[in-house]
């Protein structure tokens, strides 16, 4: 079976819940650790004409059931950055640019924390290149980085792949085939990693 995908963009809440529970899933099953993909939800969304919820009259039903989900996780109190959602774009392409570089996990955890944890807005670059600090990304390559035309391409192709698998949302795992959408999915894509 190939490995398992976790895509994942650093504006979602729902994402950074599973992205701090899903290394821990996988490890407790003594499965192989997914590949963590970034992709541009926004784009995404677009694609398929649906309004993120952060736009929407959803909008104080979700961030609440983020905080609740939180909280049982055991997770710290949140943090909402302003504005929310944010603008993911140079915060996407740090994280592809940070896959290219073998960093995607700690780079994505330390932008989600930044934004989730520290309330700090990802769509100002100077908390993008802290976040890339803590992973040992140079600031000024990573912000160099974000604006080249590879860095680019490779998150359009990203997200493009991600389509074509059936991802209509983040946080998303892909298991042989079979799309598990949501942070409260993940349990059930171990459940189908470890079949």
């Amino acid at each position: 079976m190939s490995r398992a995908a976790f895509y994942f963009d650093l504006a979602s809440p729902y994402a950074y819940l599973a992205a701090e529970r899903i290394s821990g899933l996988f490890t407790a099953a003594e499965l192989e650790q997914p590949e963590w993909r970034p992709i541009l939800v926004g784009a995404l969304m677009q694609e398929q004409g649906r309004t993120p919820w952060g736009w929407s009259n959803e909008r104080e039903a979700n961030l609440a059931e983020v905080e609740r989900r939180a909280a049982a996780y055991g997770l710290p109190a949140l943090v909402w950055p302003e504005p929310m959602p944010a603008n993911s774009l140079t915060a996407m392409r740090a994280a592809t640019f940070a896959k290219q570089t073998g960093r995607t996990v700690s780079f994505a955890l330390a932008a989600f924390r930044q934004a989730f944890a520290a309330g700090r807005d990802l769509g100002d670059p100077d908390n993008v290149a802290i976040a890339g600090a803590a992973c040992e990304l140079h600031p000024r390559a990573l912000l160099k980085a974000v604006a080249t035309n590879a860095v680019k391409e490779e998150l359009r192709r990203a997200t493009a792949e991600a389509a074509a698998a059936g991802v209509r949302g983040v946080p998303a795992v892909v298991v042989g085939g079979e799309v598990f959408w949501g942070d409260d999915r993940l349990e059930d894509a171990v459940a189908a990693a470890a079949r």
